[in-house]
């Protein structure tokens, strides 16, 4: 399992994701889940990826299988017009690889190819935009209505986004939030770890943003970590008592 977070604010977008790959409780491991393609002044684009280790790691090696043996009659995700474009080529891509592994075998066998995933950044001419790449292909984008993505174990982490994201946050504030939501997630499913990639992309600057990698004692993570767990505490304790006389 995994948990991984796009989100769209005024200033560009944030990207953080976990690094825990789990084949079973003795065998855990760490893999990155982040990826970013540049060309700087024309394109960054940023993929996260959630689901089938196998999966996830044959569509980023035939990205850049395609990019490094270009043919015309193949598209390439440094030649894409659009995010759009983008967004549909690696669609096709998830939904192809799946279907040739699980070919042969019961219908059932697909779904252990399952993946999803996050793509965002921005190309010149257009703003910057926010994909969800599910597994049949098919995606949706981000909207100011839903304007974060979520994949893999998100329902730990997704309380605190709902009640906390405003659109024009600073990225300091956009990273404190993630950090919440990944501290809630951690806490509650030992499938979620450490490190955690950040990455940020400020708008129309067509350059790789901000990037960190949060160990597990990283003294900003654990300082926001205690700092949220005390504060929960004590607005539990300020709330007022059931009575039975009531």
């Amino acid at each position: 399992m995994t948990y991984c977070v796009g989100m769209r604010l005024d200033k560009g977008l944030v990207f953080m994701a976990d690094t825990r790959t789990n084949a079973g409780v003795d065998d855990i491991a760490s893999v990155k889940k982040m990826y970013t393609w540049e060309v700087p002044g024309e394109r960054v684009i940023t993929l996260l990826s959630a689901g089938n280790l196998a999966t996830t790691q044959a569509v980023i090696g035939i990205l850049e299988e395609h990019h490094k043996h270009r043919d015309e009659r193949r598209p390439d995700i440094y030649q894409t017009d659009t995010l759009f474009q983008t967004a549909k080529l690696i669609g096709d891509m998830v939904k192809r690889i799946i279907k040739d592994a699980s070919d042969g075998g019961p219908e059932q066998t697909a779904g252990t190819f399952h993946a999803t995933f996050i793509m965002g950044g921005q190309i010149k001419g257009e703003r910057p935009r926010l994909f969800f790449i599910y597994p049949e292909g098919n995606f949706v984008e981000a909207t100011d209505e839903n304007p974060f993505f979520q994949i893999g174990e998100n329902k730990y982490g997704k309380p605190i986004l709902i009640r906390a994201y405003e659109k024009d946050m600073s990225f300091e504030t956009a990273v404190k939030l993630l950090l919440v939501s990944f501290d809630s997630t951690l806490k509650s499913n030992l499938t979620v770890g450490m490190p955690l990639d950040l990455q940020l992309y400020e708008k129309d600057s067509l350059k790789r943003g901000f990037e960190k990698r949060f160990l597990p004692n990283d003294p900003y993570f654990l300082a926001v970590a205690s700092g949220w767990s005390d504060a929960l505490k004590a607005a539990f304790a300020e709330l007022p008592d059931f009575s039975f006389d009531q």
